[in-house]
């Protein structure tokens, strides 16, 4: 079976040794996304909602790049470190996935790998091979 790993271009690339995202035939899952720019700096600090649209638009982009589309998605998961504020995240949620509807679990955590992220979003994709 073919195999395609997908950059994600980022410092802790080599410091973990992932993929941001990995596409084995017709599947393509998307690692722990988490809201950061392409110069290494965190987007939106303090704002969820902005971070959410972050982490959306690099789950994108590597979904494409992997030969996919948002609309193959079947499943979300949200990490936030305070599951008070899900209604920041789920409407930055809903912008990209109300059409799609994936199966979607909201978590909180007690911390991600940087103090300023305030959510990390993993995404599972089948694809038409």
């Amino acid at each position: 079976m073919t195999r395609l790993n997908i950059s994600p271009g980022t410092i802790y690339a080599k410091q973990v040794g992932y993929s941001r995202a990995v596409r084995v035939g017709n599947i393509i899952a998307v690692a722990g996304t988490a809201p950061i720019m392409p110069d290494g700096s965190t987007a939106c600090i303090d704002d969820l909602y902005g971070q959410t649209v972050r982490c959306l638009e690099i789950i994108r982009t590597a979904i494409e790049e992997a030969g996919g589309r948002l609309a193959n998605v079947f499943r979300t998961r949200v990490y936030l470190t305070d599951i008070s504020r899900w209604q920041e995240a789920a409407r930055a949620h809903a912008e990209y996935f109300r059409d799609i509807l994936p199966a979607c679990t909201f978590v909180e955590i007690k911390a991600l790998i940087h103090k300023d992220f305030l959510v990390e979003i993993e995404a599972d994709c089948a694809v038409e091979e």
